[in-house]
């Protein structure tokens, strides 16, 4: 039987209330208006899961290095060098500039800590929020994997911004070992993954952007441990990062989405401050009646969170992807298949006469700009990034420019591309990315092909060399020197060595 969530239950029944009352001429109207009155309409009751935000805390000041399985580090520095990369690629992205821009102007950003792919040093806090945007600006970072088929694949948190930047910012000093530097991410992405899956779905699809909120769990966790938080400290620390928590996927397609993980980063790493000078909050923020599951999301699953930290860690089930195309994850295995087809049958933009995209009803919800114009928007459009594969022959960071989604022949294809909800991948449910493509010829041949998940993905992984070469992509596109980028993808490789991270902070700024 399908979960029904506190509000889902409060809207059926309140309009199941107002039908007996408010029939027009219906016999005994005011009687089973008097009876509603009587028998008034209430929710079934909030799960009670007492210790839930102490166990999490007990997993964060707890969890030592050792216990974090080899295939889980191996992993985690695919998607630590990802980050990276996309760090440098940020500052290259309309945020970029205008991030610097605030940054001069904020009187309380001086000190040393860097923004990556600049010359700019400024506080922790201002040097993670800055990454944070910067990782998540070209919408081409890492993404959590849902183990349910109510969970909205690829629409849970993006592991890495939340959480890295607070790494970085907070261990570039060099008081912290390799080691200590990937506990802290492991810790931080574990968490904000395990609380994206334990809260009830209603919480995304009715608007927050779990990137946001989630992920600010993820910053504290992370800081919390390299900050040598105790576990009455680490609860308060959770307790503040719940009312900063926050993100509205109506602003997907803007500059405010990736300042969302700037601002969870940012946020995590300024509420473990706070818990350590003896800040105040509540330290059972998570399952209390008026606390964070209950208010963000009106329900949770209490089996999602209590005693799975860890068991099995997200990286290893259900895992997460790495994106081969800086656009939003639910266009990649169409995309992935659509470049198999184009080398496949030698096919170019002219031999197409219609493109016939099917996906499940929430891919097509969150894809929302059918007609984009602006870069930013052809990340959330399956028709855009169909056609520049046929226009152009790629979809990389070069492609998602106002230009180029604005050039005329790149509109005219734009139009050719149809998406529906398809029943097939509807059924498949949407932990999957469903796609069935069709591609109708001018010479009247059909091209089909159907894929679940894409390139990067734990189905069809990327190696750490593959992620590698992403790495160098970005690199180049923020035109930084080969040299300094296989140094750090080498220290990456064999990070767990390091006696100190305070060089690759180093090698990732002019």
């Amino acid at each position: 039987m399908k979960r029904m969530n506190r509000r889902d239950f409060s809207k059926s029944s309140l309009a199941a209330c107002a039908a007996l009352g408010l029939a027009a001429g219906a016999p005994g109207r005011l009687a089973a208006a008097a009876d509603a009155r009587a028998a008034p309409c209430t929710p079934p009751p909030f799960p009670e899961t007492p210790g839930l935000t102490e166990y999490v805390g007990e997993f964060i000041v707890n969890t030592r290095y050792e216990d974090i399985p080899a295939d889980v580090i191996a992993l985690g520095k695919k998607s630590i060098l990802d980050g990276l990369g996309l760090a440098l690629a940020g500052t290259k992205s309309p945020t970029g500039p205008i991030v610097l821009k605030y940054l001069a102007l904020d009187a309380h950003c001086a000190g040393e800590h860097s923004v990556l792919g600049t010359t700019v040093k400024t506080s922790a806090r201002s040097a993670a929020f800055a990454n944070g945007v910067s990782i998540h600006a070209h919408d081409y970072d890492d993404t959590q994997l849902s183990s349910q088929p109510d969970r909205v694949y690829g629409l849970l948190t993006h592991p890495t911004a939340p959480v890295l930047p607070a790494v970085v910012s907070l261990t570039e000093l060099g008081e912290h070992s390799g080691q200590e530097f990937m506990l802290a991410y492991h810790l931080g992405v574990e968490v904000e993954c395990k609380i994206a899956e334990a809260i009830a779905p209603r919480h995304y699809l009715d608007g927050f952007h779990t990137t946001g909120t989630c992920g600010t769990f993820g910053g504290a966790a992370a800081s919390a441990r390299l900050l040598g938080l105790n576990l009455d400290g680490t609860r308060r620390a959770l307790g503040v990062a719940a009312s900063e928590a926050a993100g509205l996927r109506e602003n997907f397609g803007t500059m405010t989405k990736p300042f969302h993980a700037g601002r969870a980063t940012a946020n995590g790493l300024f509420a473990s401050q706070l818990a350590g000078l003896g800040w105040t909050a509540s330290e059972r923020i998570l399952e209390a009646p008026a606390g964070f599951f209950h208010a963000a999301g009106g329900g949770y699953e209490p089996a999602q969170l209590l005693n799975k930290l860890g068991h099995p860690w997200t990286f290893a089930s259900p895992g997460v992807s790495i994106k081969p195309f800086p656009s939003g994850s639910l266009t990649h295995p169409a995309m992935g298949l659509m470049q198999a087809l184009i080398k496949k049958n030698h096919l170019h933009a002219a031999d197409v006469e219609q493109v016939d995209i099917g996906t499940n009803s929430h891919n097509v919800k969150t894809l929302q700009y059918h007609d984009p114009h602006t870069g930013l928007e052809a990340k959330f459009s399956m028709e855009f990034c169909l056609a520049i594969l046929l226009v152009d022959g790629q979809a990389g960071l070069q492609e998602f420019t106002d230009a180029v989604v604005r050039r005329p022949d790149v509109q005219a294809m734009v139009k050719r591309v149809h998406v529906y909800t398809d029943p097939v991948a509807e059924a498949a449910g949407f932990d999957k990315m469903t796609s069935i493509l069709k591609i109708h010829l001018k010479d009247g041949r059909l091209l089909s092909g159907r894929a679940d998940f894409a390139k990067g993905s734990p189905a069809n992984p990327m190696s750490y060399d593959e992620v590698a070469e992403k790495f160098y992509g970005c690199c180049d596109y923020a035109g930084w020197e080969r040299s300094r980028a296989q140094q750090v993808v080498a220290m990456v490789a064999e990070l767990e060595r390091a006696p100190s991270t305070a060089a690759l902070a180093r090698l990732l700024t002019i």
